[in-house]
């Protein structure tokens, strides 16, 4: 089977020599690079020549961003070539779209290795589904943010030294926006939900990240038997479901909360299978690597996903309601005192919570939230 890739960065070389020396009967016959680097025979900078090429039954996208990826995989999708990518932000953006693209026109569309790395996530979502209803997921879907996270609650230094740290290591990128933002959090529990629930996921969802988290945040929940994890989650019960990304102060004695360095930890809980738990390299070049070339040796044994968008779940943010505690100068309308200048606001939705947040930051620029789950 002859293949091509669109990139040979980090992760694109990674799976050029993973095919290479492992994938028997996989050959990767073009690569798609930029025109001052096509340094291998097998290089075009023209994508046409790619799309029209007949012999190539994959595509294989590692470019990242939206743009041109988005256009490179709706055209090979159209002309009925499957397409693998890792590309986690351009699939919660169009995730339907290509779902679609890929139905009409008899192709294939496989997506692990946009969620949790080398952790068969997004399988294990599609095969409990063929049995179960699933009614929660949540977990541990970033590695740098674990990093750092978990670095400050065995060292006791503040975030921004943990960063350099991290940013010096590779573990965190050179603009860490995305990760401590919950940027790519979000787009990985987009693409979780789409898939766990048989929707079309909004993309209007609460988000927040660590960014504000202080060496002072991580004694104060400590004192309660907390350690702060950044989740993404989502849940569905009668006919809605909910998703948020967000701070989690969790109690000590939970699996999550002794997730060390830059690690994932993703659960589902299914209607027959009960709560399922899936652990390991959330990202990085090699497990992002591995996770694609599982999709290829799959296409080539004849699997095809098969995305199924028509669940007529609403959207409802009441399904995710909880306590938060804010980390502010000034108490939240309706809160109580916590502990020293933070505030419990007891039973609000993931949404309200993220808009209080947001009001706060206009007045203390540093503040920081988590949710208390129930125990």
């Amino acid at each position: 089977m002859k293949v091509a890739l669109l990139g040979h960065g980090v992760v694109g070389r990674g799976v050029d020599e993973i095919i290479s020396s492992r994938a028997e009967g996989v050959e990767v016959a073009r690569i798609l690079e930029l025109p001052d680097r096509l340094s291998d025979p097998r290089m075009t900078a023209s994508f046409d020549e790619i799309v029209g090429d007949p012999a190539i039954e994959l595509v294989i996208e590692c470019m990242g961003g939206i743009e041109p990826a988005h256009t490179f995989i709706a055209s090979s999708l159209k002309a009925g070539k499957s397409v693998v990518t890792s590309n986690k932000a351009v699939v919660a953006a169009h995730f339907g779209e290509f779902a679609r693209l890929a139905a009409e026109h008899d192709a294939s569309f496989l997506i692990e290795a946009t969620c949790a790395g080398g952790i068969p996530w997004i399988a294990s979502i599609e095969k409990v589904r063929r049995i179960d209803a699933i009614s929660e997921f949540y977990g541990i879907m970033n590695g740098t943010t674990n990093y750092l996270v978990d670095t400050m609650a065995k060292t006791g230094r503040e975030f921004d030294d943990v960063l350099r740290e991290a940013q010096a290591l590779g573990y965190a990128e050179r603009n860490p926006t995305e990760d401590i933002d919950g940027i790519d959090v979000r787009n990985k529990t987009i693409i979780a939900a789409s898939v766990a629930f048989g929707i079309t996921c909004t993309q209007n969802l609460p988000v927040s990240g660590i960014r504000h988290l202080s060496k002072a945040d991580m004694e104060l929940f400590a004192r309660h038997g907390r350690v702060v994890k950044l989740l993404g989650r989502g849940v569905q019960s009668n006919g809605r479901y909910a998703v948020a990304v967000e701070p989690v102060a969790l109690p000590v004695r939970s699996l999550e909360a002794n997730v060390p360095a830059n690690f994932n930890l993703v659960s589902l809980e299914g209607s027959t299978v009960g709560p399922l738990k899936f652990y390991g390299q959330g990202a990085g070049s090699l497990p992002t690597g591995n996770a694609i070339v599982q999709d290829v040796l799959d296409f080539a044994n004849g699997r095809r996903p098969h995305y199924d968008f028509t669940s007529a779940l609403t959207y409802d943010p009441m399904l995710l309601v909880s306590n938060y505690v804010f980390r502010t100068t000034t108490a939240p309308e309706g809160s109580e005192r916590y502990d020293g200048n933070s505030w419990l606001v007891r039973s609000v939705t993931a949404e309200h919570a993220r808009a209080i947040y947001s009001y706060t930051l206009e007045s203390d620029p540093d503040a920081f939230y988590a949710q208390l789950p129930w125990e």
